[in-house]
């Protein structure tokens, strides 16, 4: 949680876009995004997060996640969604309050499904 904290004062935002826009200085994000629980087998499960926007790097909001969450996260490209964020077990109440703590998105715009 300090990691988190400590990003919002460095110079250095990785969560920045890639026109060079800190996302501290932005709204937040246009659209919904969906957050999903899939069963795996067994009792396994896995969290899929789709819709955040392609100014924001997935690839850094997934290596912040697992760290948070300690749990395992990648980033795949679905052939309908496009890059989707993978974690494993049932993270939904962890990525929606993340996800509004960074501001990268309000609680009007998570969308969460799932048993």
């Amino acid at each position: 949680m300090a990691a988190i904290q400590n990003i919002r004062e460095a110079k250095d935002d990785p969560f920045a876009d890639e026109i060079g826009q800190s996302s501290a200085n932005n709204e937040y994000q246009k659209g919904v995004i969906h957050i999903r629980i899939q069963q795996r087998n067994g009792r396994k499960t896995l969290t899929t997060v789709q819709g955040i926007s392609d100014a924001y790097d997935k690839k850094k909001l997934a290596k912040y996640a697992k760290r948070e969450f300690a749990c395992n996260g990648t980033v795949v490209m679905h052939p309908e969604y496009g890059e989707v964020l993978q974690f494993q077990g049932d993270q939904r109440n962890n990525i929606a309050r993340f996800l509004t703590r960074i501001q990268l998105a309000s609680e009007e715009q998570i969308k969460m499904h799932g048993f």
